[in-house]
């Protein structure tokens, strides 16, 4: 699947969720997606070997890749965004670490969200960015050897918590503190416009410094259509800023996926 000439990238995290997780990564293939990319797919930072490599199974016999993955973030469905900012869960973050390489190696993906989490309300923030720093910096050396790159993903203010990064402007200092070459900003046009933040300005400001784009529209996260942002200046935005990346399909659909599609334009099938 192709929109504005990138390729997209299904989240099977959100698409096909009328569909067990496991079955999603054929249903994105039998949709025409050749790429996909997942939140955290278990409850555990390291669900054991035998789990991580029946998921990568699952991906090679549905015939897609797997391009994007989040490092562990806690339990996404009970309103947690990460743990990298918090000490005591430093150790089920460098299980997680451990566990996302080894699918890294197994899949290829070397595109991956480090969620920074959420400091506690009213603390003093200092030391949870210390700690955050320190986390990022780690992922970044683990990933470095794979030829990956860390993605840090602004969220939205008021639905995420105390997480702390709203723009593209706190990653990009957040990526100066940890000064590691392996951290780039994930886009996402949902969560800058839900923050106020102007998507197509946010793109020449961080011209060749997006490592990856997400695709949702405001107020809703419905796919791209179903809101109130400006897709063909979006589109052109990315285009002369000379971003040459993948965009992922990261929305939750309005209605079964498969009917949510239209936005995009089928892939040339292959000679």
């Amino acid at each position: 699947m192709r929109w504005n000439d990138y390729e997209v990238s299904a989240n099977v995290s959100l698409l096909f969720s009328e569909l067990p997780y496991e079955q999603r990564f054929q249903a994105a293939a039998d949709a025409g997606f050749t790429v996909v990319e997942s939140w955290w797919p278990f409850a555990e930072a390291h669900p054991g070997v035998d789990q991580l490599d029946e998921l990568s199974a699952t991906i090679a016999a549905a015939g897609v890749r797997l391009t994007g993955l989040n490092f562990f973030a806690g339990n996404m469905a009970a309103g947690e965004r990460g743990v990298a900012c918090r000490p005591e869960r430093a150790h089920e973050l460098d299980a997680g670490t451990e566990a996302l390489v080894h699918l890294a190696r197994a899949t290829g993906c070397r595109g991956f969200n480090l969620l920074y989490g959420q400091p506690d309300e009213g603390a003093e923030l200092e030391s949870w960015r210390a700690t955050a720093v320190a986390a990022y910096r780690r992922a970044a050396e683990a990933v470095a050897e794979l030829g990956g790159a860390v993605l840090v993903e602004p969220l939205a203010r008021g639905l995420n918590g105390t997480y702390p990064l709203h723009s593209h402007h706190d990653v990009f200092d957040l990526i100066g503190e940890v000064d590691s070459p392996h951290l780039t900003l994930l886009l996402d046009t949902f969560h800058l416009g839900r923050n106020d933040v102007d998507v197509v300005q946010a793109i020449h400001e961080a011209q060749g410094r997006i490592g990856h784009v997400q695709l949702a529209d405001i107020p809703d996260r419905g796919e791209p259509g179903s809101g109130t942002l400006d897709w063909r200046a979006i589109g052109s935005a990315l285009g002369e800023s000379g971003y040459a990346g993948s965009v992922a399909a990261e929305y939750k659909p309005t209605q079964e996926t498969a009917r949510t599609l239209s936005w995009l334009t089928p892939t040339a099938p292959r000679n």
